[in-house]
This record gives structure tokens, C-alpha cells and sequence, in this order.
């Protein structure tokens, strides 16, 4: 992981971290994909929460590391929020979207780094 992709990676973390996301995943993609090098994903119990997930992960890397996203989509359904951080993408879910879409099983060629303990290893 490069330096910058670590630190994107572990801005976001800390910002999950703070709020009541739950299933945080590291997939790393940059060997099967050239959209990014990492997908991180996590999950909320409800349009609001997904929402508010969001909203807080882009305040605390744009004032911990000064970082904006490229792009974001689907903020204001709060289904399924896409924030684009160049080599990483942050995919947060309302929960049953992410069952149906399983990004984890599209992307099963993919090391998966389980992030519930609040670090990457």
C-alpha cells in the first residue's frame, strides 16, 4: 500500500470509526483493477445513517488530510454512496443493498482485509 492510499485508508477508518457503520472491508483490487487499488466498504441500518456515514468520512479527511473526493454518487438516496478518492474508493451501503449487490463476491479475486478491529494491519 502506498503511502498516500494508507493514510486515505486510515483517514477513513478513524471516520467509520466514529460513527455506527458496521462490516468495514479493505479490498485490495489494484491487481484485478485499474479504477482504483482499494474498495473500502461498510454498511448502515438506514437511508439517514448511510447518509450521515458519508457526510462525516468527507469532513474528517478533508480536516485530518486535507483530502476532497474526485466525485461521490448516490448521496441523496442514501442507498449506496460511492466517494471516489482516487486510489480508494469508499462504497458505504444500507445494508440490504449491500447483500444484494455483494461487492465482496464480485470482487472475490480480491485480498480482503477485515477492518472490525478499528485498524489495517
Amino acid at each position: 500500500m502506498t503511502d498516500v492510499a494508507r493514510e486515505k485508508a486510515e483517514l477513513v477508518l478513524a471516520a467509520v470509526s466514529e460513527t455506527k457503520a458496521f462490516d468495514p472491508v479493505l479490498l485490495k483490487v489494484d491487481q484485478i483493477s485499474s479504477i482504483a487499488d482499494y474498495f473500502f466498504i461498510c454498511s448502515g441500518n438506514s437511508n439517514r445513517q448511510v447518509q450521515a456515514i458519508a457526510s462525516h468520512i468527507m469532513e474528517e479527511v478533508k480536516k485530518k488530510g486535507g483530502y476532497l473526493p474526485l466525485g461521490t454518487e448516490g448521496k441523496s438516496n442514501g442507498r449506496w454512496i460511492l466517494i471516489d478518492y482516487g486510489e480508494i474508493i469508499v462504497h458505504i451501503f444500507y445494508h440490504s443493498v449491500r447483500e444484494f449487490y455483494n461487492l465482496e463476491g464480485l470482487w472475490i479475486e480480491a485480498e480482503s482485509t477485515d477492518l472490525s478491529q478499528g485498524k489495517i494491519p
